[in-house]
């Protein structure tokens, strides 16, 4: 099994940028956010089961989904938002094992939005990488980017874990703040550590019994 790290943080927090630094240095990305958007684009592989539970309010009229429309239905009825993972989570997985099967490179990477909240995530990575900011910088980021409202920003925020829980189970951090070293300097060092980390859990040419694997 490719020696995998698993990425995430808040909302505006940096993981792209910092996944593209990552990838400046040959390391496969698996992003779910990406691979959610595709799978809901037009004639994407959720869109038919989406339609038939949800109805065709919530198919946009180039056939992808209505983001906006399903974010007010799930952020208030968790039994919709369960019904929706339900149809996309096991496409999003599928996607990314197929992604992970054809990954070349020394270790590889999934950004996860929601790798916290979803619990499950632990089990298929070695290490948690949490890209960290102060809650008022994402939203100000948010506000920027997306031309939200501040009122939009802290109701997705409420949805996701928030920032003490997000560092409680990281292996790593990257500090995002305005004053903290810079982002290439950070995921300089660490690309060095995961490489190391990654040889060390090859497995030993001697046999199994001689395997060296790093336990986090």
């Amino acid at each position: 099994m490719t020696y995998a790290i698993g990425l995430t943080g808040g909302i505006g927090s940096g993981k792209t940028t910092v996944a593209n630094l990552f990838a400046a240095h040959g390391v496969p990305i698996i992003d779910t956010d990406a691979i959610a958007h595709g799978i809901t684009a037009p004639g994407g592989a959720a869109m038919a089961p989406i339609r038939a539970a949800f109805g065709a309010e919530f198919v946009a009229p180039d056939g992808a989904l209505d983001r906006a429309r399903m974010r007010e239905l799930v952020f208030h009825d968790a039994e919709a938002k369960g019904r929706l993972e339900a149809i996309t989570h096991p496409l999003i997985r599928t996607e990314c094992d197929r992604a992970a099967a054809a990954a070349r490179g020394p270790y590889l990477m999934y950004v996860v939005p929601l790798l916290v909240e979803s619990g499950q995530w632990r089990a298929r990575v070695q290490r948690i990488l949490v890209v960290d900011c102060a809650e008022e910088t994402q939203i100000a980021r948010v506000m920027a980017r997306n031309q939200f409202t501040r009122e939009q920003v802290l109701a997705i925020m409420a949805h996701q874990a928030g920032r003490s829980e997000r560092q409680a189970v990281a292996d790593d951090l990257i500090d995002n703040n305005i004053d903290a070293t810079p982002l290439v300097t950070q995921v300089d060092q660490l690309h060095v550590r995961y490489l190391q980390l990654a040889g060390e859990a090859l497995p030993s040419p001697e046999g199994p019994e001689n395997d060296r694997r790093h336990s986090p």
